[in-house]
């Protein structure tokens, strides 16, 4: 049985993109069955997969409108074993068109409940805010992953972002589980950085990741030729931050690496 990890943080620039494609990536290297679910309208994880946005004609929109079943809009990536749900700027819509709905908070739940026998984790990239996108995909998911900027506003926002898991928990999904906070961009020679990932450490302790993402310029490349840092560049650093994470992943889920 496969687990649902949503990647959440409402504040934008974050990693959260940079962190589903290149996990997505690490944990398909390491021979586990991956499908990324686009829930960004930005659609930044289906371009950073090498797919051409604008040539996307179904994706998360007709799977949350259920107007396609989700195995009628899987695609295969040149990730291997990574398979997507992409998203499309129509996206953008899906809220004010779900608004009316019953159970729309369910939409994405009742789409993907039977992919879980098919795949050993199903990663959703979240859009940068607290919608009703990000609520269907904490409804749907397993757990939620925090990726956490090492910059001076990290924490801005970490407690709403927290209220809404609890409140998601509380009354759609009593099951979701905080995946863990992730450090981000971190750069060991600022000060700063390292006052963030002490302060973070002290006030999550056991909910923060080992692994830290360090800020790294190859990372930064992989997107605009659309693809994953492990493809892009498999030496760098990069790279070996996001197979240490998908091995704490796995070793967190009691899994063999």
């Amino acid at each position: 049985m496969g687990k649902i990890i949503a990647i959440a943080n409402q504040k934008g620039g974050v990693g959260k993109t940079t962190t589903t494609v290149n996990l997505a990536a690490s944990l398909g290297v390491l021979e586990k069955k991956v499908l990324l679910i686009d829930a960004d309208p930005q659609a930044n994880a289906t371009s950073g997969l090498g797919i051409d946005v604008e040539g996307v004609e179904r994706g998360t929109y007709q799977v949350l409108e259920h107007t396609l079943s989700a195995g009628e809009v899987i695609i295969e990536t040149e990730s291997p074993n990574v398979d997507l749900i992409p998203a499309h700027i129509d996206l953008v819509a899906i809220e004010i068109e779900l608004v009316d709905k019953d159970n729309r908070e369910y939409m994405l739940k009742e789409a993907v409940k039977g992919l879980k026998e098919v795949y050993d984790y199903i990663l959703i990239d979240c859009a940068p805010s607290l919608g009703l996108l990000t609520l269907n995909a904490l409804t749907a998911a397993d757990s939620v992953m925090i990726p956490i900027q090492c910059e001076y506003f990290a924490l801005e926002g970490l407690g709403k972002l927290l209220n809404t898991v609890k409140s998601v928990q509380k009354i759609h999904n009593m099951d979701l589980d905080i995946e863990g906070m992730l450090l981000t961009m971190y750069d060991s020679r600022l000060r700063l950085s390292n006052q963030v990932v002490e302060e973070v450490k002290k006030h999550f302790g056991d909910m923060v990741f080992d692994t830290i993402i360090q800020r790294n310029v190859r990372l930064s490349e992989a997107p605009s030729y659309g693809e994953s840092i492990i493809k892009y560049d498999a030496s760098s650093k990069g790279a070996a931050n996001y197979l240490n994470l998908a091995n704490e992943l796995l070793k967190k889920n009691k899994e063999k690496v």
